[in-house]
């Protein structure tokens, strides 16, 4: 099998955080307006057969048996390729022992212009019979690793073939199956906002969700509009992870920079949706005391409690803010083998510790409201 070399560039990391979100939520609101019949769609065929179409899913998804044709093509080559793995340590050590011995025989040679003692012609005939039976041993080694290399490149070669000849079947592939289910009986069309959401106990419970100004909506608006914009962050660590399981486990090329970039990614989206979370009231708490509490209970409880929130949250967006304007200064970057830059990470910490002070600013006026009667 071939390797993979890919590193992702650091400004198409940037680039993808920025635009994949914006193309997410466009997509999303063109289904909302035309909700889906669930019926086979050419866009869901074809991202299947991009993301999965080894394993032949594209096919299942179009209920064409076919797709167990890939199944055993893909075993077999994740087979060889675990064999490749398990003889490249016995290549290795051949190797590294051939090494050894070419450099032992070297040393054993007699100088010019020196006739050779009988010990020093027997050491050299012993470092030439060794040289001769590890090098057995090594393109011994080498000829198996190249016979299964060779056979999960031919599976690979096949594999492609079968995939390729199904990206040119699928429009018409898709045509025929959704004229097969329209045949069929209508299948609901279900709207994405008729879906009812699940409530956890202990959140989604705050008095102040209700109660509304003009400046609360305002400070509300901007904080789910950024968490709405980072949570489709989750959705790009499944390709990224995806590509890394294939890379590592078809192709034999793992990679150091899928890890190191998702977990930056999940940093920055943590702090960045805190205030998203904070205003729908999703952080969990214990509150046995605090639900036996009225509704303007409940207002007053927070508004006393608020003073250790405001103090916590402003020292972290101090401290947050001197630990940023740093990295942006020396202009600081990781020392892994990728390199990327870590100030833009770490510049989102006062973003998202400011986000979090202005929505707890909103709550504590929502707070005083109901104690005052005027978000009754």
């Amino acid at each position: 099998m071939p390797s993979l070399s890919f590193v992702l560039p650091h400004w198409l990391y940037w680039v993808m955080l920025l635009i994949f979100p914006l193309i997410a939520m466009y997509l999303l609101s063109r289904q909302r307006r035309n909700p889906p019949d669930r019926r086979p769609s050419l866009f869901i065929a074809y991202l299947f057969w991009f993301l999965s179409g080894y394993l032949g899913i594209h096919r299942f998804y179009l209920r064409s048996g076919w797709g167990f044709v890939f199944i055993p093509v893909f075993l077999g080559i994740i087979y060889c390729n675990t064999q490749i793995r398990e003889v490249r340590d016995d290549e290795s050590r051949t190797f590294a022992a051939l090494e050894q011995a070419q450099a032992a025989r070297e040393r054993a040679r007699p100088r010019e212009g020196i006739e050779p003692t009988p010990e020093s012609k027997a050491e050299l005939e012993h470092a030439e019979a060794e040289v001769r039976t590890l090098d057995a041993d090594y393109q011994k080694a080498k000829g198996i690793r190249d016979h299964w290399k060779s056979l999960a490149s031919g599976g690979a070669i096949a594999l492609a073939v079968m995939l390729l000849i199904d990206a040119a079947l699928l429009p018409g592939l898709v045509r025929r199956r959704r004229a097969l289910e329209i045949a069929e009986p209508s299948l609901e069309v279900v709207h994405p906002d008729a879906v009812a959401g699940v409530h956890e106990g202990g959140v989604g419970e705050d008095p102040t969700l209700a109660v509304h100004s003009k400046v609360t909506d305002i400070i509300d608006g901007i904080t789910t509009k950024v968490g709405l914009f980072v949570a489709w962050w989750a959705v790009i660590a499944v390709f990224a992870y995806y590509y890394e399981v294939v890379a590592r486990f078809i192709f034999n090329s793992p990679t150091n920079w899928v890890h190191e970039s998702m977990f930056l990614m999940f940093g920055m989206q943590y702090i960045l949706c805190g205030a998203y979370a904070y205003c729908e009231d999703q952080h969990v708490r214990v509150d046995v005391i605090y639900a036996q509490f009225s509704r303007r209970g409940k207002a007053i409880a927070d508004i006393l409690t608020s003073v250790f929130f405001f103090i916590f949250t402003v020292t972290l967006l101090v401290t947050s803010l001197r630990f940023a304007l740093d990295a942006v200064s020396v202009g600081e970057h990781s020392f892994t083998e990728w390199g990327i830059q870590y100030w833009p990470v770490k510049l989102t910490m006062p973003i998202g510790a400011a986000l979090i002070v202005l929505q707890g600013l909103s709550k504590l006026v929502k707070d005083i409201m109901i104690v005052s009667r005027k978000g009754a």
